[in-house]
């Protein structure tokens, strides 16, 4: 079965001038009107089909429009918007594109009373501006260090999502797993959630049964039966180089007479690998991981030693181990020294779950790197709480770096949308108009939570907006019943970066698109064409 596809553009080779810009504005408009519906506690889902055949369920506006087809550029450009949000701060992906698909929208009458592009772009970027100051303004400083504070700001970014209802959990998962990888490096906070917490999954179970692990856990059994799945305290070794018989090049030419040749061959092959086993005994550990194989003699001379050996340990897992249990990665066993030994982990053992053996190396202390395990009923269902996670986990890097915040429900928005209407009244010229168009835009966040959750959009924007007026800046849209609360009482705050990285994204990029007065085409239309083309070159016989 095939993605969904927009077809948009498809008859016309190139559009230029105004045309132009009304086709990227429809283009924009139609992306955006996929996701609407996916904004807020109450979003509704989206079932996509892979071109495999395999089926998605999602709201996160990020999955659903990576996996669109779209044939016109400007469309192609919004989803791009979408994948560039989710890179830069993991959060806001869906508000981004409603945003710029409407201030694309509100840009549309501008055009049609002959206002030039540029008048149009230069008050979109005062409006910018001034937004960010506001949100500066309304912005509350967060104790990263209070727990309690930590959670409910993660809690305010899961509660739209399908795992809303095992909130706690989620977000206790997601702030363990950052507070986990956070270190310092050079003078400066890092926090590389990416490399450093993977997210397993393993079906079956139940999902309260998920856990962060002070550690690392691999999908990996030992390599020998007789080696043992469980040592306290264990003294690893971290290896990226093979432990087998090294062959010679491909210009080796050996000679063989006799017997007693084939057997000095087969005794050098021992020799070298014994002398490897040898370098990796001197240092006296309990626990050896190469990230290549391991020859059956090697293992042999290992488990007299009483070590346990794991092969084939994947790079990314390897450097995840290396920050939890102290080692360093060795690429020669001739160079091991004592200090590549990692001690700092507490256990090691080898348990079953479902079908499959899993290597745990947990209790580490003060890991840098951890697996965060997923249980759960279907792959289907553990795929969404994966992505659901890794916008909670966004969530608390950013605020780890910006520990400042600003109202949720569409508060912030409202706040840019009143101040802007106000400022717009004292511009002169054109300039005012598109300016204003800005606040109006602003105000689809809070309108589309009030549409998803059934209420009423023109009664409670009113309402919001008297309140706004009277200088009260946290009132937002409580997207479970569509009414206007209090987002101080409510406890909904969204992170300073999430939203000023929204609001930069979407005025540039429908700046951007504006900026477009011509589309050319670089494929041709008709085959035929090419064909008589080639025709008329050859020329006459």
């Amino acid at each position: 079965m095939q993605a969904p596809v927009i077809v948009l553009n498809t008859n016309t080779e190139r559009e230029s001038g105004r045309k132009a810009q009304y086709s990227n504005i429809t283009a924009a408009k139609t992306v955006s009107d996929i996701i609407r519906t996916c904004l807020g506690p109450r979003a509704m889902l989206k079932m996509l089909l892979d071109p495999m055949g395999g089926i998605v369920l999602t709201n996160d506006g990020n999955a659903i429009l990576r996996e669109v087809e779209v044939a016109h550029p400007a469309a192609k450009s919004m989803i791009e918007l979408s994948r560039t949000q989710d890179e830069e701060v993991g959060d806001g992906t869906t508000s981004v594109i409603i945003l710029a698909g409407e201030m694309l929208a509100t840009a549309a009458p501008f055009l049609e009373r002959n206002i030039h592009p540029i008048v149009i772009l230069a008050a979109f970027r005062d409006a910018l501006n001034d937004g960010i100051k506001m949100l500066e303004e309304i912005s509350v400083p967060v104790d990263t260090t209070n727990r309690q504070e930590m959670l409910q700001l993660v809690k305010s970014s899961l509660g739209t999502k399908f795992v809303s209802r095992w909130s706690d959990l989620m977000c206790g998962l997601a702030l363990d797993a950052v507070q986990t990888v956070a270190c310092e490096s050079g003078g400066r906070q890092q926090v590389d959630v990416k490399r450093y917490a993977r997210v397993e999954k393993v079906p079956g179970g139940e999902i309260e049964e998920s856990r962060v692990l002070d550690g690392v856990m691999l999908n990996k059994d030992v390599t020998h039966p007789k080696m043992r799945r469980r040592i306290e305290n264990p003294r690893i070794v971290l290896l990226d180089c093979p432990l087998e018989y090294k062959k010679g090049e491909s210009q080796t030419n050996i000679e063989i007479a006799k017997e007693a040749d084939w057997q000095r061959v087969l005794e050098i092959e021992e020799e070298q690998i014994r002398t490897m086993c040898d370098a990796i005994l001197a240092v006296k550990p309990d626990l050896v991981l190469t990230e290549k194989g391991v020859s059956d003699l090697a293992q042999h001379f290992l488990l007299k030693a009483n070590v346990t050996v794991l092969r084939r340990v994947k790079k990314s897992d390897n450097n995840r181990i290396a920050r939890a249990v102290g080692a360093t990665i060795v690429n020669r066993v001739e160079e091991l020294k004592a200090e590549d030994v990692g001690t700092q982990c507490g256990l090691y053992n080898v348990e079953k779950i479902g079908d499959e053996y899993f290597t745990f190396l947990t209790k580490c202390q003060n890991p840098k790197a951890c697996t965060i395990l997923l249980r759960g009923p279907s792959k289907d269902i553990l795929s969404e709480i994966d992505r659901n996670l890794q916008d909670a986990m966004s969530v608390a890097r950013n605020v780890v770096f910006h520990p400042r915040l600003v109202p949720g429900g569409g508060a912030s928005e409202m706040a840019i949308s009143v101040r802007l209407a106000e400022r717009a009244k004292k511009l002169e010229g054109t300039q005012q108009f598109p300016y204003a168009g800005v606040g109006e835009a602003m105000e689809v966040i809070p309108r589309t939570l009030v549409q998803n959750c059934g209420g009423n959009p023109i009664k409670v924007l009113t309402q919001l907006r008297a309140e706004h007026a009277n200088g009260r800046h946290t009132f937002g849209v409580d997207g479970c019943a569509g009414k206007v609360v209090d987002m101080h009482d409510y406890g909904v705050w969204e992170p300073f970066a999430v939203k000023v990285q929204t609001l930069k994204t979407a005025i540039e990029s429908a700046s951007l698109l504006l900026r477009v007065d011509d589309i050319v085409s670089g494929v041709s239309r008709k085959k035929e064409g090419g064909a008589s083309g080639q025709a008329s070159m050859a020329g006459p016989e």
